[in-house]
């Protein structure tokens, strides 16, 4: 029996996360949120003080990512991610550590190590995988290929939202300014850089709430599974 996969690629703060978890919840199927493996991954590095000096410990980095610890959890519409047991799923989603991970995946040799840790998620009955190279690297072979973008401006807005909800004091312009430095640095890496996949559908969401964005992908993903 084959295995259904979804993917769903774009920059920061585009939606890809609650969507990603919205669909898994409504097809019953497993979710790989490869964003926060990368956060994941960079926070555990942090941890064990080798993030400042990637290309000295490189080895010892590269065997940290082969035997990273990490669980999702998904429950109705969100997801619960353990790093060592420990529930990180706040931590994860701050600045700072959006750092670790961007350091982290301009790595070859890291994005090599998490290449079968992230294929060992094809499971039946299927699969919702989110990030940055789904469709493009990991899973070129998905039945469903989502691109789901937004303009810097309203995906700032959307970040300086949740940060607050955390309880967090931010400012927009730094937020602003973070994201557009965090889409040239990922749609100019050299391995694998972000882009959509030439069969992706492709969704704009600046101006469509999460229930409209939710549907449209619910109407391609069905097509696609038919198909």
């Amino acid at each position: 029996m084959t295995v259904q996969i979804i993917t769903i690629d774009g920059p920061s703060g585009s939606g890809k996360g609650t969507l990603a978890a919205k669909l898994a919840n409504h097809y019953g199927f497993h979710l790989l949120d490869s964003g926060a493996l990368y956060r994941l991954l960079g926070l555990s590095l942090h941890h064990k003080n080798l993030l400042d000096d990637l290309d000295t410990c490189l080895s010892e980095c590269v065997e940290a990512a082969i035997q990273i610890n990490i669980k999702f959890e998904t429950k109705n519409d969100s997801t619960i991610i353990l790093l060592d047991g420990e529930d990180v799923t706040q931590t994860i989603r701050t600045e700072r550590v959006g750092e670790f991970a961007s350091k982290v995946a301009a790595i070859p040799e890291l994005r090599t190590a998490l290449f079968e840790r992230q294929r060992a998620f094809i499971q039946l009955p299927g699969l919702v995988a989110d990030g940055r190279d789904m469709a493009t690297a990991i899973f070129p072979e998905a039945q469903a290929k989502i691109y789901l973008t937004a303009s810097a401006e309203s995906r700032a807005e959307r970040r300086v939202k949740q940060l607050q909800g955390m309880g967090l004091d931010v400012k927009i312009s730094d937020i602003l300014a973070n994201i557009q430095s965090r889409d040239k640095r990922d749609m100019e890496r050299t391995v694998a850089p972000l882009r959509p996949a030439v069969d992706a559908f492709q969704i704009d969401s600046s101006n469509l709430s999460i229930d409209e964005v939710f549907q449209l992908m619910v109407n391609y993903v069905d097509q696609c599974i038919k198909a």
